[in-house]
């Protein structure tokens, strides 16, 4: 069987760096931080005090009150970014079969502010279950692709992905497979997470997973740096349309570029470490290489998964140098979660987009916040240190990897 071309014709997304792709990108390439003080609950008594929120939101800008009262904020995010794609893929203006889209999206937790705010009005009441009619279809994480498909009529594949912060690098997988095996012309794939909250902020400080730099939050997310002391948690959501190649010519469409490999693995190893050689990490990069057709020499740069966590940007090092040989002295790596912070199952996509637009800018964002060198690195990897580089990049590589063991990599390639 002929497998399709895969390509890329619209994008979307609002997070800690913007409200559209522009602004993202203005920020990404310039080294700016997305940290600030938490401000949608009150921190006071909490061990992390600040996170990687969007700025300046204001929900009644983007949804009637009614609308605001039924969307979990994570539901909110997916469809501001789907909004900004669809119309920059002039799908908003084209005919096509609607039997043939569909809409696969990843969120590790869903609503899960909309979980812990519930349960404590009722734990705060008389013990009558005085629960919303939206309670469920507000929380669960399936609802963001279901109001997609409900809003843009889209009639193919719809479903949500679930493994954690590897969950919309899955979404995007699975929207390639169905394309390329003939399934579908167009999928509408990313993901959104809104993770802001006391309950996702007490159970990450509980693991000792979040920085606590509460007295230098700008300087926080500091991958690769000796002085990390955990990931800052963000907010967010990104939107790709992949869209089958001729599909796509035959419509006018603009292509960004091509989709070519994605792979998938498993750490087998722990719930929440990786394993030390980077041994799954190492595998699915090998998968999403041969999967693309490609050989390790054709990357030029890998948007790294890297969370400024000890444990993580060790292993994920190890990985790019098994994976890479000496070649991985010539690659261009980065760790935009420095900036942007971990959007959980929402990161995958917003760092695809961003290797999808240092393609198109061939420019390679920089890895802010290094300052101490890490001994146990091996310092003649080029991390982008605190400055964007320009470089041509013909194919681009993005991991990520989530709790419980998951591994995903996604190959972007000039067109």
């Amino acid at each position: 069987m002929e497998l399709k071309r895969v390509v890329v014709t619209g994008m979307g997304t609002i997070n800690p760096l913007g409200h559209n792709i522009t602004e993202f990108w203005d920020n990404l390439k310039s080294g700016v931080s997305g940290a600030g003080p938490i401000t949608r609950f009150n921190p006071e008594k909490f061990k992390t005090r600040f996170a990687c929120e969007v700025k300046n939101y204001n929900a009644e800008d983007f949804f009637n009150k009614k609308e605001v009262s039924r969307l979990d904020l994570f539901a909110q995010f997916a469809l501001i970014a789907v909004d900004q794609a669809y119309k920059n893929a002039g799908l908003d203006t084209a005919e096509f079969n609607h039997d043939r889209a569909g809409v696969i999206w990843g969120s590790g937790i869903g609503g899960i502010n909309t979980l812990s705010d519930e349960v404590e009005t009722f734990c705060k009441g008389d013990g009558t279950p005085r629960f919303s009619p939206f309670f469920i279809p507000k929380m669960i994480s399936d609802i963001a692709p279901g109001h997609i498909s409900m809003k843009y009529d889209l009639r193919g594949p719809n479903f949500a992905t679930v493994s954690a912060c590897a969950s919309s690098t899955n979404a995007i997988i699975d929207a390639f497979n169905y394309i390329r095996l003939g399934k579908a012309d167009i999928i509408v794939t990313g993901g959104s997470e809104s993770p802001v909250g006391y309950a996702a902020v007490a159970g990450f400080n509980s693991m000792k997973a979040l920085s606590t730099n509460n007295d230098n939050y700008k300087h926080a997310s500091r991958p690769f740096d000796a002085a990390r002391d955990g990931f800052v948690i963000g907010e967010g959501g990104g939107c790709l349309i992949l869209e089958e190649y001729e599909h796509a010519k035959k419509r006018g469409a603009k292509i960004l570029c091509e989709m070519v490999g994605g792979g998938l693995t498993a750490d087998a190893h722990h719930i929440t470490a990786p394993h030390p050689e980077g041994r799954g990490a190492a595998t699915v990069m090998k998968l999403a290489i041969e999967d693309a057709g490609l050989k390790p020499e054709d990357i030029d740069y890998v948007n790294v998964h890297g969370t400024s966590t000890h444990l993580g940007d060790l292993a994920e090092t190890k990985a790019i140098k098994q994976v890479f040989g000496e070649y991985a002295y010539n690659l261009s790596i980065s760790s935009t979660k420095s900036m942007t912070g971990h959007l959980l199952g929402g990161a995958g996509v917003i760092e695809s987009i961003a290797c999808v637009l240092a393609i198109e800018n061939e420019t390679v964002p920089p890895t802010i916040n290094f300052e101490n060198p890490d001994p146990e690195i091996d310092s003649k990897l080029d991390i982008t240190p605190n400055v964007a580089k320009k470089r041509s990049i013909r194919a681009a590589l993005n991991n990520t990897f989530g709790f419980g063991g998951h591994n995903a990599s996604v190959i972007f390639k000039k067109i």
